[in-house]
C-alpha cells in the first residue's frame, strides 16, 4: 500500500472537510443575526449572499407597462387608535418599499432606508400565494388532483408522515393538523429549525418526510404550518413532472412581464424555498396583484383562470385553532394561500410574509398596493399590527376610488 498517497489524500479530504464545517458555521451565524436591527434591511434586499438560490431565468427586455399617473394619498391615517401621516407610518413600520397601483397605473412609489427601486427584496410567505397561483395553472390544465384527494396517495414518499392522511384541500387551506410551531420570534420553534437547515445544507423534503405528530385531526383547524406549502410543492412537482421552479417560470413568471429575474432561497439539493424565499422588484410583486386584480391576465397574456381566483381568494379555511382565536387576528380569512381582511369586500385579499410584506388587492376598485418592510416589530399585539396596516391600505384605496 502507497501510504504516503494515502496519507495525502487523507489530508485533502480532512481538509476540505474543515471548509465545509466552516461554511456551515459562517452561514448558521449568518442565519442567527439575519434580523438584527443593522443587519436586517440589507440583508432582506441580498438574502442571496447569506443562501444556497436558485435563479429563474426569464425575459425582462419587456416588462408589463406600469404607466406613471401620480396621485396625492390621504395626508393621515387611522392606525388603530393613532393617526398617523403616511411618513409616521412608514417610518415606524420600516417600510422599505411602497408601490400603489390604480387602475394598472402607478400612482405611488417611494423606496426608503437606503434600498433602491431595482432592489430584490425577500417576499418570505407571499411566496406562498405565488405558489397557489401555480396550482391554479394546474386546475386550469384539468391536472389538479381532486381536492379531497389523500396527500400520501399523491405524494408516495409522504405516506408514512403526518400528512398522510391530510387532503389537498386540507393543505391548501392550512389545515393539515400537523403540529407545527411557527413562532418566528421563538429561536427553538420548527420554523426557526427549519431556517436553519436551509442555512447549513439540509433537504426540506427529508423535513417534511419527518414530520410525524399531529395536534388535531386534518380539516379540524385553520393551523399556519409553513411547511404546508412545501407539500404543495411537492405535489406540483409529482402532478407535473416539472421541477418546481421550471413550472412556476414557464406557466407564471414568464407570461408576467416581470422587471427583474426571480430568484429561490433554496435548500441544499436547489429545491426551491417555496413557502417563503422567493425574490423580486417592489414593482414586480404589484404586477402579481394586478394580474390577480385583472382576473389572471397582464398585458394581453392570460396566466390564471378568474375561476380559480375567486376560489383561492374566497374564505374556505375552517376556524382558526383556538390560541390564533383569541388573538386580534383571529379574525383574518383564509382562502387557498391567500389572506382575507377582516369582512371582506368581493374580491378585496392580500398575501402576507413576516416583518412587514404586503401584497394587497381591492378588485372592485382595481388598486394594488405592495409594500416591502424591515419591520422587526410586525408581531407586537399579537397581529394587530396587519390590521393595523390593512386599515391603512383600505384607507389608500376608498380615496383612489
Amino acid at each position: 500500500m502507497d501510504y504516503k498517497a494515502l496519507f495525502i489524500t487523507l489530508r485533502i479530504i480532512a481538509s476540505r472537510l474543515i471548509r465545509l464545517d466552516f461554511v456551515g458555521i459562517n452561514r448558521l451565524a449568518r442565519v442567527n443575526t439575519m434580523f438584527d436591527a443593522d443587519k436586517i434591511t440589507q440583508n432582506f434586499v441580498s438574502i442571496r449572499d447569506l443562501f444556497e438560490y436558485v435563479d429563474v431565468d426569464v425575459d425582462t427586455a419587456h416588462p408589463s407597462p406600469l404607466l406613471e399617473a401620480p396621485k396625492l394619498l390621504p395626508d393621515t391615517y387611522n392606525w388603530g387608535e393613532e393617526t398617523l401621516t403616511l411618513t409616521d407610518w412608514q417610518t415606524t413600520r420600516s417600510v422599505c418599499a411602497m408601490v400603489v397601483l390604480k387602475d394598472g397605473a402607478r400612482v405611488y412609489e417611494d423606496y426608503f432606508n437606503d434600498t433602491k427601486s431595482d432592489d430584490r427584496r425577500i417576499s418570505w410567505s407571499m411566496s406562498k400565494s405565488v405558489l397557489s397561483i401555480a396550482m391554479g395553472v394546474l386546475h386550469d390544465q384539468g391536472r389538479l388532483p381532486p381536492l379531497n384527494s389523500k396527500i400520501g396517495d399523491l405524494v408516495p414518499s409522504l405516506r408514512n408522515s403526518a400528512y398522510a392522511k391530510a387532503t389537498l384541500q386540507n393543505v391548501l387551506n392550512m389545515s393539515s393538523g400537523v403540529a407545527f410551531n411557527e413562532d418566528y420570534l421563538d429561536f427553538h420553534s420548527d420554523i426557526n429549525r427549519l431556517g436553519r437547515i436551509i442555512g447549513v445544507g439540509g433537504s426540506m423534503d427529508a423535513f417534511a418526510q419527518n414530520m410525524t405528530l399531529q395536534d388535531w385531526a386534518p380539516g379540524t383547524y385553520n393551523h399556519y404550518v409553513s411547511v404546508d406549502t412545501h407539500v404543495l410543492g411537492m405535489v406540483l412537482r409529482e402532478v407535473s413532472g416539472e421541477p418546481l421552479a421550471d413550472f412556476i417560470r414557464d406557466t407564471v413568471f414568464a407570461k408576467l412581464g416581470l422587471e427583474s429575474a426571480p430568484y429561490f432561497v433554496a435548500d441544499s439539493l436547489q429545491e426551491p424555498f417555496i413557502l417563503g424565499g422567493l425574490n423580486l422588484m417592489t414593482r414586480d410583486y404589484a404586477r402579481i396583484g394586478l394580474m390577480m386584480a385583472q382576473g389572471g391576465e397582464i398585458n394581453g397574456n392570460h396566466i390564471v383562470s378568474s375561476d380559480w381566483i375567486a376560489q383561492s381568494t374566497a374564505q374556505s379555511a375552517p376556524p382558526p385553532d383556538p390560541a390564533r382565536a383569541a388573538m386580534p387576528d383571529g379574525v383574518l380569512g383564509y382562502g387557498y394561500q391567500w389572506w382575507l381582511p377582516p369582512s371582506p369586500a368581493k374580491g378585496e385579499y392580500f398575501a402576507i410574509g413576516i416583518y412587514g410584506q404586503y401584497i394587497y388587492v381591492d378588485t372592485a376598485r382595481q388598486v394594488v398596493i405592495a409594500v416591502n418592510s424591515a419591520d422587526r416589530d410586525f408581531k407586537d399585539g399579537d397581529g394587530q399590527v396587519t390590521l393595523n396596516n390593512l386599515q391603512v391600505f383600505r384607507q389608500i384605496a376608498e380615496h383612489l376610488e
